[in-house]
């Protein structure tokens, strides 16, 4: 018996060295995992984009404004001339906490019953709220601490319901899933039960094989997307404060991108098992690096360069930026051309592969 077992896992093993993606995925997926969580999730988040209306403009305002950009909780990048402009700043997701310094901060500070300013946080990441309410606690230069430096104000999820944050995103995990799975799945499913061969004698082109099977897989998208937002508008009371339409446009994009991808897998991959191997090595990137669990500012700027490259990021700031805080995706054009060159980029190197596996 014993003869018995030791031939059959030495079979094995020997299969697993001719296997060469698995053998990659017991090597590849432990280290990509202790990488990301070990060097590229951090949740101490520092640095939150920020912007200042000073009002004021004395020496002690300046100092307030220098002593909040060292603290590292938050980065001030910009100027604004109005809580208005700092508003609309927080509606276009590119900064996530406005500071206003009134005229009278002067009076406010001798006074020291009053907030001498205001904090105006977005409040659609629970995280990145909780870490901007801590300057309400910064002492001024100089001085011990206050009561209460700023007065903060949350915008649209004053709540601080979690669904609000999460269920805009996981539409786009749900749609990275399952389209990166369908179409890695479609063209290997083809080469086993020998139909590539024959749609190889047909006149079809590569590019036009591609695209018509992406074709279809749009529409199964924009489905998911609508059973998504259905349920959760439902069952969570999440939000749609935006235009559908821009929702649907903004995940017509996303779907495209995942589609390219899942094509390019299919690529590598010899059976549908190994097609879902590569699916699986793709996701756990793109969930941790995405914003989507863990806030994008508090990684590192190596991983966020990465993050950005990756088509679920720019897709959780569409989402979160239509249905929670309203924003037109007109506003948001920052976010699509990069969906679209990824879509431009992994459609030719799916083609280009395709043809060479052909010949």
């Amino acid at each position: 018996m014993l003869r018995r077992l030791l031939a059959i896992a030495g079979k094995e093993i020997r299969q697993l060295k001719r296997d060469r993606l698995t053998f990659g995925m017991i090597v590849g997926v432990p280290l990509l995992q202790i990488l990301l969580f070990g060097y590229a999730i951090d949740l101490d988040v520092r640095n939150v984009e920020a912007a200042v209306a000073d009002h004021a403009n004395t020496s002690l305002s300046r100092q307030l404004i220098a002593s909040a950009d060292a603290s590292q909780v938050v980065k001030i990048t910009r100027s604004a001339s109005g809580p208005e402009e700092l508003r609309e700043l927080l509606d276009t997701g590119q900064i996530d906490v406005g500071i206003f310094i009134p005229p009278d901060f002067e009076r406010r500070v001798i006074d020291g019953h009053r907030p001498v300013g205001q904090l105006l946080i977005n409040g659609s990441d629970p995280t990145v709220e909780r870490i901007a309410r801590g300057l309400s606690e910064m002492p001024l230069p100089g001085q011990r601490a206050r009561q209460l430096l700023f007065a903060p104000r949350t915008y649209y999820n004053p709540e601080r319901r979690s669904p609000v944050n999460i269920v805009p995103a996981l539409i786009g995990v749900i749609l990275h899933m399952t389209m990166v799975l369908f179409t890695a799945i479609a063209i290997v499913r083809e080469r086993e039960r020998g139909n590539l061969e024959m749609l190889i004698t047909t006149p079809v082109k590569p590019a036009e094989l591609m695209l018509g099977k992406i074709t279809p897989y749009v529409l199964i998208g924009l489905i998911q997307v609508t059973l998504i937002v259905l349920v959760s508008r439902w069952l969570f009371d999440v939000p749609v404060r935006g235009s559908i339409t821009d929702l649907y446009l903004a995940s017509m994009f996303f779907i495209l991108a995942s589609l390219a991808l899942g094509l390019t897998v299919s690529t590598f991959a010899k059976t549908q098992f190994e097609a879902m191997q590569l699916t699986v090595f793709t996701f756990l990137p793109s969930i941790l690096l995405s914003g989507f669990m863990f806030p994008f500012e508090g990684m590192p700027r190596a991983a966020q360069w990465i993050g950005e490259v990756i088509p679920l990021t720019h897709f959780v700031r569409l989402s979160r930026g239509i249905l929670v805080r309203g924003t037109e995706i007109g506003a948001l054009h920052r976010e699509i051309w990069p969906l679209l060159v990824f879509f431009a980029v992994f459609m030719v190197v799916a083609t280009l592969r395709f043809k060479k596996r052909l010949d």
